[in-house]
C-alpha cells in the first residue's frame, strides 16, 4: 500500500493494517471473510479513529464496501481501486508453461529487479502478463518488493477464505444505494482479474461516485501508472 501512502501520508495520518491472514498476521485457525470487519473495527475502535477515509485495493476494496455499509457514521469517503461489489474474473486457464515461465521471470526479477532482457524473455509470457500491461523496469520492481514478499506471506487460510466467498457468488450491488459518501473507482482497463465492467457498474450503482479507467493497464495498475494514480487522488481527495 505504499504507492498510496505517498500521497495519503502526506496531510493525513495514513494507516495499512495487514489482514488477517496477510503479512505479519499470520493465523493458524480456519476464518471467513466477515472476520477481516470485526478486526478492522477493533482497530478503529483501539484507535479511537471516529471518522475516516477507506482505501481498498482488490479485496480490501471489497471490505472498504462492507465498513461502509455496516458502520456508516464512521465512513466519510471511499476509494475503490481495481474492486467491485459483484466481483468477476474473465482470466484464461492457467498452463504449465505459464507457471514455468513465472517461476523464471519472478526468480530473475528478484535477483535483478526490472532487467529488460528477463522482462521481454520471460515476463511477457508470464502469468505476469494479467497483471500488468505495461512491462516496464519500473513495473517490474514493484513486482520484486511489494509483490513478491505480500504473496509469500499470504497464509493458506486467507486463500481458502477468499476463495469460499468467490464461490458463493459475492454480490453487494442491490446494497450499493445505502453508500452515500463520496466514492472514487478506479480500474485498470485491461484488468483480467476484476473486469473494468464490474468496477464500472459498481461505479454507477454508488449514489455520489466518480469514475477513472487507465488504458493499457491490468489489475496491479498503481503500479503501472503510479504517478497518475497519486495525482488523481490527490485531486479528488482536494475536490470532496
Amino acid at each position: 500500500m505504499a504507492v498510496f501512502g505517498e500521497v495519503l501520508g502526506h496531510e493525513r495520518w495514513a494507516i495499512a493494517p495487514d489482514l488477517r491472514g496477510y503479512g505479519f498476521s499470520q493465523v493458524k485457525d480456519a476464518y471467513e471473510l466477515a472476520d477481516h470487519l470485526q478486526d478492522l473495527t477493533a482497530l478503529l475502535d483501539r484507535l479511537n479513529i471516529q471518522s475516516c477515509i477507506v482505501l481498498g485495493w482488490s479485496l480490501g476494496g471489497i471490505l472498504a464496501i462492507e465498513l461502509a455499509l455496516q458502520q456508516p457514521e464512521r465512513v466519510q469517503a471511499l476509494i475503490l481501486v481495481a474492486t467491485a461489489a459483484r466481483p468477476r474474473s474473465n482470466h484464461p486457464p492457467i498452463s504449465l508453461a505459464d507457471t514455468l515461465f513465472t517461476g523464471i521471470a519472478g526468480a530473475l526479477n528478484w535477483i535483478r529487479p526490472g532487467w529488460r532482457w528477463n522482462i521481454d524473455t520471460f515476463g511477457r509470457r508470464s502469468l505476469f502478463k494479467y497483471l500488468v500491461q505495461r512491462h516496464t523496469p519500473a513495473t517490474y520492481r514493484y513486482l520484486k518488493h511489494p509483490a513478491v514478499t505480500a504473496y509469500l506471506k499470504t497464509s493458506p487460510q486467507a486463500h481458502a477464505a477468499l476463495s469460499r466467498a468467490l464461490r458463493q457468488g459475492y454480490d453487494r450491488t442491490s446494497a450499493l444505494s445505502q453508500i452515500e459518501i463520496p466514492t472514487l473507482v478506479l480500474a485498470g482497463d485491461g484488468d483480467r482479474h476484476i473486469t473494468p465492467e464490474c468496477s464500472q457498474a459498481t461505479a454507477a450503482a454508488l449514489p455520489q461516485s466518480d469514475w477513472i479507467e487507465y488504458p493499457n493497464t491490468a489489475h496491479l495498475f498503481p503500479w503501472e501508472v503510479p504517478e497518475q494514480v497519486q495525482q488523481d487522488i490527490q485531486q479528488w481527495l482536494t475536490k470532496v
